[in-house]
């Protein structure tokens, strides 16, 4: 095996796992879901049929991962954050076909106890505060909070709020990167 998984983990057969990746205590890994390389997946997580987590993807302690979703690469994902696969569920009602798609843009973090509704993607390096509730899309480099999710600023690569300047100019205060806001929207400059 090119990963590690405690014994108490299930996996089932069917499912890829990428190198390096680390699969922890009472986790259930389905058939059919792929896990990239480098990945860590915490204690007491259910990654779904279908599901795809890219390259290095930190999974927290408590996450459902169903079916529908897609993470790419470097995605951090808080302690008990919960993703929908259905809009309007109902027990007596089989909805299997309908599971709606939701993506996870590269770099995004999802904070604890955070939910997102079913069929909303979430930008590259946004930041989705702990127990916001996620109803609408997220643009690349937000920071969104609340229930429902507002957004309230702008986020770093490195995790920091972004202070933009009167000319739209901003500066992450850990790696010096600078990034740019025009027309209501952020890209990181060359």
């Amino acid at each position: 095996m090119s990963y590690t998984a405690h014994p108490s983990a299930v996996i089932d057969e069917g499912c890829t796992i990428g190198e390096g990746t680390r699969i922890w205590h009472f986790s259930h890994i389905m058939p059919g879901c792929t896990i990239g390389p480098g990945c860590n997946i915490g204690q007491n997580v259910v990654i779904s049929p279908d599901v795809v987590l890219g390259r290095n993807v930190k999974v927290q302690n408590n996450v459902s991962i169903y079916t529908g979703v897609i993470c790419e690469d470097d995605v951090f994902l808080g302690p008990s954050m919960v993703f929908t696969n259905v809009i309007n569920p109902r027990s007596a009602v089989n909805r299997r076909g309908e599971y709606l798609r939701t993506l996870v843009k590269q770099g995004a973090s999802i904070g604890a106890n955070a939910t997102i509704v079913c069929g909303h993607d979430i930008g590259r390096f946004a930041f989705i505060g702990a127990g916001a509730v996620v109803t609408k899309e997220v643009p690349d480099y937000a920071l969104v909070v609340g229930n429902p999710a507002r957004q309230t600023g702008w986020m770093s690569e490195y995790g920091h709020k972004l202070k933009f300047n009167a000319e739209g100019q901003a500066t992450c205060p850990e790696s010096g990167e600078r990034y740019e806001l025009k027309n209501g929207t952020v890209r990181k400059l060359a």
